[in-house]
């Protein structure tokens, strides 16, 4: 019973379940998805039109999230969550903080036509990153990563937006604040782990994938439910 990874290299979201396949030591199949001409074979299986998707026997499971969970629960070794309950919990309040707040302002920043929206979200997302920084960077760690020295679901959530940051730069002149060392120190941190340079891209890359969404003629999954809140 192999393991299946329907995917796209664009996609943020399926990075972070590739990066967790790769920190599992798991062996899979990755399958890639044209998201621009989705075969009718991946509309079956993704009920949203959205990668990841992951294929393991009868069991079908999508968004990324979930997808990262199901992995650390079906092969505990290593440990990606803590083990105690509220090690977990804080796990993942700050996956849906990373997923309510930082992904929503990234995308509804890039979509939005009115400069002065525009402006109202980069100060947002210096406030956001800023809280990152003070109340969960600065908490109680002893290494480079959200819980110290060993890497977790919380690192895997955050960091492919956080590859993708050059994005906001180029189009919306956003940038990581410079108070924000902790930040910086973990995203350097973060650039080093093999899973993340096996499914990295460089900045002109991405530059270049979301040139429609600055344009605001991206019409994909995510930029049309993102365009609905902007």
């Amino acid at each position: 019973m192999g393991i299946e990874l329907i995917t796209a290299e664009v996609c943020p979201f399926a990075q972070r379940s590739h990066m967790c396949l790769l920190e599992k030591g798991l062996a899979f199949e990755r399958h890639e998805v044209d998201l621009n001409d989705k075969p009718a074979w991946f509309l079956a299986l993704s009920p949203y039109g959205k990668v990841p998707v992951l294929k393991e026997g009868e069991n079908r499971i999508f968004e990324s999230s979930i997808i990262n969970e199901y992995l650390e629960d079906a092969y505990p070794k290593p440990n990606l969550l803590p083990v105690s309950a509220s090690g977990k919990a804080e796990a993942r309040i700050w996956i849906d903080f990373d997923n309510s707040q930082l992904v929503t302002t990234y995308y509804r920043m890039l979509l939005s036509d009115a400069p002065s929206r525009r402006t109202e979200l980069v100060d947002k997302m210096r406030d956001l990153l800023l809280y990152l920084e003070r109340e969960g960077f600065g908490v109680h760690r002893d290494g480079p990563f959200w819980f110290g020295g060993e890497i977790s679901l919380v690192d895997l959530a955050l960091y492919p937006h956080f590859e993708r940051f050059c994005v906001l730069t180029h189009y919306r002149g956003a940038r990581i604040p410079d108070a924000c060392a902790r930040v910086r120190d973990w995203l350097e941190a973060m650039r080093e782990r093999p899973s993340a340079i096996e499914t990295a891209h460089d900045e002109d890359y991405h530059i270049s994938a979301y040139a429609s969404y600055a344009a605001g003629t991206a019409d994909g999954s995510t930029a049309r439910d993102m365009r609905e809140s902007v």
